[in-house]
């Protein structure tokens, strides 16, 4: 019975370690992938179309979701979190996938990392120059409180946050506005509309 246990435990142990992704390989893996689909000869749409589905699988679209909404997220009841984490999901996923369909095969590479603590590891890469622009620093904040699932929190562009940048903004909005969470969804449902 003892070596049973014994086995069991190791195989746990191995079986973790074989599913934890490194950070630095998921976000090669993830620009790689996205350069694959920039690079194809298709339509924006269908670049979008695709883009859209790895930034469901790579993003932890409720986690930018409610960090964007900051101290607001607090008023909500669970009918206008549902509500919100719907209209901000489409509103994310447009923005992002509409952006990048910009590019044309950008190529991304990895350069370093570091880790935060457990569940945070920022990951260093460099966008390398054309005769268009030049080279961009993007970090990379992942969340991997999940090694086997490492999830983007945030994209840092030259030392500009995109999450920040998106929570000042939706700040804006309510501020203007007495606060009124109706008006943020107004506004997050007519870009997605547009």
């Amino acid at each position: 019975m003892k070596k049973i246990l014994i086995f069991l435990f190791l195989f746990s142990l191995s079986n973790n370690y074989v599913h934890a992704i490194e950070p630095d390989v998921f976000v090669q893996s993830t620009v790689n992938r996205a350069s694959q689909i920039l690079s194809k000869n298709m339509t924006k749409e269908e670049k979008i179309t695709e883009l859209k589905s790895i930034a469901n699988e790579t993003v932890d679209i409720v986690g930018v979701g409610f960090y964007s909404l900051g101290q607001a997220r607090k008023n909500l009841d669970e009918n206008q979190k549902k509500q919100y984490l719907k209209l901000f999901k489409n509103y994310f996923l447009k923005s992002f996938s509409s952006r990048l369909a910009e590019y044309t095969n950008p190529e991304i590479d990895v350069i370093g990392k570091e880790k935060i603590n457990e569940n945070y590891t920022i990951v260093n890469s460099v966008l390398a120059a054309t005769s268009n622009r030049p080279e961009v620093k993007i970090d990379w904040r992942i969340y991997t409180k999940n090694p086997g699932n490492p999830l983007i929190r945030d994209l840092i562009i030259e030392g500009l946050s995109l999450a920040r940048t998106q929570k000042e903004e939706f700040s804006s909005i309510l501020n203007s506005n007495n606060g009124d969470i109706k008006v943020l969804f107004k506004t997050l449902e007519k870009f997605s509309n547009s």
